[in-house]
């Protein structure tokens, strides 16, 4: 009687990434909840991942677990690090030859490919926003090229990668960001947080965004701009933003000079912990921005919060193409406080909180990116 085939051992993937934990981002929260997924995906799939500018000190919340081994070269100076990843890499590819490598940013994409390609490696590149929707260098335009496949977070960043570097849409497929359904709840406002902003008793509009002076396409200069208007109609208004970035005290200025510094509030940086809680003070949610995507929409209307986009960017997939939200142009002020209008007057089934948050979830929820990330890795191998 001959012996049953022995199992096959789960694949063993490589993941590449710049940095995860030492630096805060929609992009780093995006690759932590792609971790996440992996370690639910069935069959406990094992993988190697190299972090750039992370050291073996980070807060790494996946760090203890068995399925991920997780590689630092976080140097001074930084070049040395690099060096060393180079190495690291070209050392692992030789001996393990995986059947593929996901290269977490186009900047590592040059040096994915020049060390899978003689090894006849196949890579996946992964993309997020505004870092491919222009001409890259010609090395990473290359390298992003000769990929064998390209994963993006929206239906936008797909477009405007594939027009910016003569790609392929079918070479592409989606991978979209999440919302924690369990960490992001409809509740009551805070009155503590009522109490420290000074907002009880206030119409509450809320941004959550960085504040650099290179992001100033998140919209909240434009939104500064639109409370005197919305202020006609609802005279409670504030404004709360939270985040933190060089970009402060030009808005401050601006809130100053067009006499609505007393509705602008600026609560500076928050722990993801605690955004739950500002979300729902909010009574809407506005970020007139281009993003590629857009998290923070999701966060809000899982908090049952109604919420404002830009009308050309890639909200349009968490805001299910305006049908969960407002979506106007992001840098049309007028628009933006008719809208805020609208939002606060809560008529539209879109301000309805219990619906928003269903509709959001059944999409865009942690178990549907473990299906999507299970989808994808099948096809890769």
């Amino acid at each position: 009687m001959s012996n049953p085939p022995a199992a096959q051992p789960a694949p063993h993937y490589i993941f590449l990434f710049l940095e995860v934990f030492e630096c805060e981002g929609g992009i780093q929260s995006y690759i932590q909840d792609i971790l996440k997924a992996f370690l639910a995906l069935p069959n406990s799939p094992k993988a190697t991942i190299f972090l750039l500018r992370d050291g073996p000190n980070c807060l790494n919340p996946f760090g203890q677990h068995s399925a991920l081994q997780f590689r630092y070269f976080k140097t001074v100076p930084a070049a040395l690090g690099r060096i060393r990843l180079a190495a690291a890499l070209a050392i692992y590819l030789i001996q393990h030859r995986p059947k593929r490598v996901f290269c977490g940013h186009v900047r590592l994409a040059p040096l994915t490919a020049a060390l899978c390609q003689p090894l006849s490696i196949p890579y996946t590149v992964l993309t997020y926003g505004k870092e491919v929707w222009y001409p890259l260098p010609p090395a990473d335009r290359k390298a992003i090229q000769s990929a064998k496949r390209i994963w993006t977070i929206s239906r936008y960043s797909r477009d405007m990668v594939c027009q910016a570097n003569q790609l392929e849409r079918d070479r592409i497929d989606l991978l979209p960001c999440v919302v924690e359904g369990q960490a992001f709840t409809p509740g009551s406002k805070s009155p503590e947080l009522l109490a420290k902003y000074g907002l009880d008793g206030h119409r509450v509009l809320m941004t959550v965004a960085r504040l650099w002076s290179g992001d100033i396409y998140k919209g909240v200069d434009v939104t500064i701009r639109a409370l005197s208007t919305i202020a006609q109609t609802f005279p409670t208004v504030k404004y709360l933003v939270i985040g933190r970035g060089d970009d402060q005290p030009r808005l401050a200025r601006l809130a100053a000079e067009l006499g609505v510094a007393d509705r602008v509030v600026f609560a500076g940086f928050v722990l993801t912990e605690a955004l739950a809680d500002h979300y729902r003070l909010a009574d809407a949610y506005v970020m007139p921005s281009q993003e590629g995507f857009g998290i923070v929409y999701l966060e809000a209307m899982a908090c049952g919060v109604p919420v404002l986009s830009g009308d050309s960017d890639g909200s349009a997939d968490p805001l299910q193409g305006g049908r969960l939200g407002w979506q106007v142009p992001h840098r049309d002020v007028a628009a933006v406080a008719a809208a805020c209008i609208e939002m606060l007057k809560g008529r539209d089934r879109r301000c309805d909180g219990a619906w928003l948050r269903q509709e959001t979830l059944a999409k865009f929820s942690h178990p549907a990116l473990v299906k999507q990330l299970q989808t994808l890795l099948a096809a890769s191998l």
